[in-house]
């Protein structure tokens, strides 16, 4: 990397005092998440201007515990059931999508780090229960080789999102012998191990922050990366000696399209809070007529209403599922897997149609960068990019399974 590429991570914002958030449930989790919508709303386009998670935002989430929904209770978490990760980030994204983008990303790893050694729990939330942690699981970027005691790796990953607020990253490595992939690990690495190299100049979701990550060359004790293979579902995994609750018997990847799909049902919900308001009020310009008695507007509204409401139940049911499969001792098998990932996929994709539906009616008020409709539309489309919610790729790999063809992935 030229010198010019590169910039060192942003300092991470240390808290004054230690929380524990272990007595608060579900539903106050939720009240604490609908109360600073409004704030986030009204942060949203300076969260859009600093490109990444506004400290200030923040801290609101630190304080109101909102990281550390799914963080393990004996550290001071909520450990709240599986469906948080879709009713959390929804709430917040009717607000602001990229600071929901964040929370469900950084909250998830919350979750995911549960199923590390014990050892890299304690190391990480002893020192500090507030940690964020950021990720790129993207296997293909990151190469790694089997040595005494542990690894070394090396890579470029995209679309870290929320790195510069976060002390630590998840990232994702192939394991080679010869030019031979033999394993799939996930490595914890501090923040002082990787650099950070700013590429995230972006038309939507620009407030996530998604830069790239380096690392070159660089020991990964073998505690400290997480052999994918184990966490399919159940209890294999080395988190298990200290966590047997259903939320740990989750199969990571087969779940990881839902914590980042409520981002844009939320965002969806949030445009149409704002065009229903708007066109309650509109008249025409040339005409003087009143906008809300036109049929054509009537009927795009309740397409919209119901594109959200489809898309809302794919994402959310199947993440109260998972919960409930898991709490049975059982692991959903890899037709179900795909078959979530698919409605995942689905679910983004009805959520960015509903925006664009209200879009097409709104009229020329949309243009304007002071009007909210046309970020929410930007970040859902921004969203439907990300490779879990392409419908071609997790429909594809559905039905090819589903024909009795050879699909495999070490990991799900």
């Amino acid at each position: 990397m030229a010198a010019a590429d590169r910039t060192e991570p942003a300092g991470t914002l240390r808290q004054v005092e230690r929380r524990d958030f272990s007595a608060i449930g579900y539903d106050e989790a939720m009240r604490r998440a609908r109360e600073i919508v409004p704030v986030l709303r009204e942060r949203a386009q300076r969260t859009e201007d600093a490109r990444m998670l506004l400290r200030e935002n923040e801290q609101l989430l630190h304080e109101t515990g909102l990281f550390r929904f799914h963080q393990p209770k004996i550290f001071g978490g909520m450990e709240l059931p599986f469906v948080a990760i879709f009713d959390i980030p929804a709430e917040l994204a009717r607000g602001c999508p990229s600071t929901a983008w964040n929370v469900g990303n950084l909250a998830t790893h919350h979750w995911m780090l549960g199923y590390w050694e014990p050892e890299t729990q304690h190391e990480v939330w002893d020192a500090n229960p507030d940690a964020l942690i950021a990720s790129s699981i993207a296997l293909a970027a990151g190469r790694g080789r089997k040595v005494d005691g542990g690894f070394v790796v090396s890579g470029r990953w995209p679309f870290s999102s929320g790195v510069d607020n976060a002390d630590w990253n998840m990232l994702a490595v192939t394991v080679y012998e010869d030019d031979k992939a033999v394993d799939w690990r996930l490595c914890m690495v501090p923040k002082s191990d990787y650099v950070i190299i700013d590429t995230w100049y972006a038309m939507g979701m620009a407030g996530t922050g998604s830069k790239d990550i380096a690392v070159k060359e660089l020991f990964v004790p073998e505690r400290r990366a997480l052999e994918l293979a184990r966490t399919r579902g159940g209890y294999e995994h080395p988190g298990a000696a200290i966590h047997r609750g259903a939320l740990f018997g989750i199969p990571i990847i087969g779940a990881a399209g839902i914590p980042l799909s409520p981002a844009s049902i939320g965002a969806a919900e949030g445009a149409y809070e704002h065009f229903v308001a708007a066109m309650q009020k509109r008249v025409g310009t040339y005409t003087g007529a009143k906008v809300a008695d036109f049929q054509a507007v009537q009927i795009k509204l309740a397409r919209a209403r119901v594109l959200i409401d489809s898309g809302r139940a794919l994402s959310r049911n199947a993440s109260i599922a998972l919960q409930e499969i898991s709490a049975r001792g059982d692991v959903p098998d890899l037709a179900t897997k795909l078959r979530w990932r698919a409605q995942s996929a689905f679910a983004v994709n009805q959520a960015r149609e509903a925006v664009e539906t209200l879009w097409s009616c709104y009229g020329a008020q949309g243009i304007y960068l002071r009007d909210l409709l046309q970020r929410h539309l930007r970040d859902v489309v921004a969203m439907n990019q990300h490779f879990a919610f392409n419908f071609d790729i997790a429909g594809s790999a559905f039905g090819l399974h589903a024909l009795g063809g050879p699909y495999a992935n070490p990991a799900m």
